[in-house]
């Protein structure tokens, strides 16, 4: 919050605003190194990856019917809370937040296994278990980009928006016990 002091003819910033001022050009000036943090390679995986992901991105009778096949691996990167409450029958649970070199190798040790991901944003009708997150934020972004930075070459998501009523993909958790 920027607060100012208005006196007549002058204008005094708060010691929050001056504060905030002097962190801006600090960074500007000379930005504070972390050697494991990579801004750049980052943005340049997201644009190299975005058209790949563009002609991966699954109908729901190809995701099923792909989800089928032996060996595929339906994971889901939501939090463990969310998968216990609802996720795709056979789904893995590996929460995005737990991604690293050793935790992908466990669930996935070959780096060309199909991968299928879904997120919060493919389904409507569950507000606690699939609580839609704001478009940019959507995991099925991260999770793609992820799976490429970590090397993983063979990664689908499922594409549509899906009513968790009507869609053809079942679903398994406590909170359907908690409505039947």
């Amino acid at each position: 919050m920027k607060l100012a002091l208005i006196l007549p003819g002058i204008a005094v910033l708060s010691p929050l605003h001056a504060a905030e001022q002097v962190v801006q050009r600090q960074a500007a000036a000379r930005p504070i190194p972390n050697e494991l943090i990579d801004d750049s390679k980052f943005l340049q995986i997201a644009r190299e990856v975005q058209p790949d992901r563009a002609k991966r991105r699954l109908t729901e009778d190809q995701f099923a019917a792909m989800a089928a096949e032996p060996g595929t691996v339906v994971l889901n990167g939501r939090s463990a809370d969310k998968f216990k409450l609802r996720h795709i029958k056979g789904a893995v649970s590996l929460p995005f937040t737990d991604f690293n070199v050793d935790s992908l190798a466990k669930v996935l040790p070959e780096k060309t296994t199909r991968v299928l991901i879904y997120c919060n944003n493919n389904f409507r009708g569950a507000p606690v278990s699939l609580a839609a997150k704001k478009m940019a934020a959507s995991l099925n972004i991260s999770t793609f980009i992820a799976f490429e930075t970590y090397g993983y070459t063979n990664v689908y998501e499922l594409g549509p928006l899906l009513d968790v009523k009507t869609t053809k993909l079942a679903f398994d958790g406590t909170e359907l016990s908690e409505t039947r």
